[in-house]
């Protein structure tokens, strides 16, 4: 994903959408994520996985403040 696309993503977003911006794959992603080692917070809700915008961003070094009010 480039830094744009990263930029745009909304507040919180399944894992799959994380797995995709850190290069890794669906199994892989899902099996850090039940060993608690994804490389960012993963929030479980149910039987669903969400990662945050902030968290995702930080980790990956993309600065938010880049994205324009109102975008």
């Amino acid at each position: 994903m480039t830094p744009g696309e990263l930029l745009h993503l909304p507040v919180s977003f399944p894992l799959e959408t994380a797995n995709r911006a850190l290069h890794l794959g669906r199994t892989t992603g899902y099996e850090l994520a039940k060993r608690g080692e994804y490389p960012v917070r993963v929030l479980r809700l149910g039987n669903a996985y969400r990662v945050t915008r902030a968290d995702l961003l930080r980790y990956l070094g993309v600065d938010d403040r880049a994205l324009p009010e109102g975008a």
